[in-house]
């Protein structure tokens, strides 16, 4: 008898499609040249003005990586070992990405940018953890009360 059950690492294709997006996306800012991001720079602050740098994008790029990584496996699939490796696989894009800037004009790989990448993927792991932890204590809470009263 054959079992229909599918392993707890399977899911639709379709749903890695974000990830492939934001990889891509990341891929292409990249390749920007030094001079290109010197011309955007001005444009950026006017939307925020306290902007000095564009640090601060690879919080949110590589939060949005992992959050879209994430959300390739499944929101309600993200335990502990999984948002681990949701941060790892972050980090090693990003350390592809600063090999990558080591060819592009005007650019150069920093560690400081592999740091901020982490932290932003690390972020987005413990929240997503967190949200999926209170989630289920909520219903195992709810199901008690239904039950016990």
């Amino acid at each position: 008898m054959r079992s229909t059950r599918k392993s707890s690492w399977s899911t639709p294709l379709w749903r890695w499609l974000p990830a492939v997006a934001c990889m891509l996306i990341i891929f292409l800012l990249s390749a920007r040249t030094g001079n290109d991001l010197d011309g955007w720079l001005p444009w950026a602050q006017k939307l925020f003005p306290g902007l000095r740098s564009f640090d601060p994008v690879h919080y949110f790029a590589y939060f949005a990586l992992a959050v879209t990584f994430a959300y390739g496996f499944g929101f309600h699939r993200i335990d502990a070992s999984r948002a681990l490796f949701v941060v790892l696989f972050c980090v090693v894009y990003g350390a592809t990405d600063e090999w990558h800037q080591a060819y592009v004009p005007g650019r150069s790989p920093d560690w400081a940018d592999l740091l901020h990448d982490g932290i932003g993927a690390l972020v987005a792991a413990v929240l997503l953890y967190g949200w999926r932890t209170w989630r289920q204590w909520r219903q195992k809470r709810g199901n008690t009360r239904n039950y016990s009263g």
